[in-house]
């Protein structure tokens, strides 16, 4: 059976060397630029294959919002269905012509519809919701992170897309615990230099790597303002 060992120190900043650890820390800021980057890149792919499409079509501004609502209204939805694919918001176009408002069907929908069909076609990935970055990159992300539980909290607002509630956070971290257990176990025998075998070195790498997503949700979040 394959096994890994691991030495005491291992995985510390004393043991990766400065070298490493500052590999790792521009590791971390280039992957901060590529984000800041596709997010960008995104937001124009939803003005391109969206907003613009539909004013094409005649769709203008809903009645109840001012020139500057919907402005605000634009902008916002670009930010927030910038994970989007080009064929999936080609697809909601579609749906949101089917579905123009006001009385002579020319208005754009109002945003809450529109967010709610492109959840639809399309759910955002872990880091391509606001809020998703906004929880990690405040007091309850930031806690789960140090206790442990991020992904199961990550689950959580993928599956419900609301900002949990004190009852809800019990149960997140009530899913959670066998995990933490289970990887504090490994990281002790991991520790002591014991051998580990091949599947709890494989399932202690994949919770690491959920965790580290996490982190890097987190930094994001902050990177945009999020953070406390």
């Amino acid at each position: 059976m394959e096994r890994i060992r691991k030495n005491k120190n291992y995985g510390s900043p004393k043991a990766l060397g400065v070298t490493t650890f500052c590999q790792l820390e521009m590791l971390r800021k280039w992957e901060n630029t590529m984000d800041s980057a596709a997010q960008a890149d995104g937001e124009k792919r939803v003005k391109q294959f969206l907003i613009v499409p539909l004013q094409r079509r005649g769709l203008a501004k809903p009645s109840t919002l001012t020139k500057a609502q919907f402005e605000d209204m634009v902008k916002d939805l670009c930010a927030r269905l910038a994970y989007m694919t080009e064929q999936n918001l080609q697809a909601l176009e579609d749906q949101c012509a089917g579905n123009a408002g006001g009385k002579g069907k020319d208005r754009f929908p109002i945003a809450n519809h529109i967010l709610d069909w492109a959840g639809q076609i399309q759910s955002p990935e872990g880091d391509g919701s606001p809020l998703v970055r906004a929880v990690f990159s405040q007091g309850l992300g930031l806690d789960a992170l140090a206790q442990g539980w991020a992904p199961e909290l990550l689950a959580e607002l993928k599956q419900s897309r609301r900002w949990p509630n004190a009852f809800v956070v019990g149960r997140i971290r009530e899913r959670a615990d066998n995990a933490i257990r289970q990887l504090h176990r490994v990281e002790e025998r991991l520790a002591r230099g014991d051998e580990v075998p091949a599947n709890e070195a494989a399932w202690r790498n994949r919770r690491l790597s959920a965790i580290r997503r996490c982190q890097a949700i987190a930094d994001l979040g902050a990177n945009q303002g999020g953070g406390e």
